[in-house]
């Protein structure tokens, strides 16, 4: 049986920094993540792009911030 791997997607969807999934960075889910006992606001995961939906890991700093800070500011 072939075994899924990661995405190697290093950066944040939201802000573009590291995001450090370790699974990302070694190929294996094997590997356990930070992620893993974060929790994660649902208006929060509604923001990251619908092509980087469930392909690339929000980071920590963006995790933890309030939406307001990780929404984009009106121009």
């Amino acid at each position: 049986m072939i075994q899924p791997t990661p995405a190697r997607n290093l950066s944040c969807p939201l802000c573009g920094g590291a995001n450090a999934c370790a699974p990302a960075q070694c190929g294996s889910f094997d590997t356990a993540c930070w992620c893993q006992t974060a929790s994660f606001d649902p208006a929060l995961l509604a923001t990251v792009p619908e092509a980087a939906r469930g392909l690339a890991c929000i980071c920590a700093r963006c995790a933890a911030a309030p939406i307001s800070a990780v929404l984009p500011q009106p121009n």
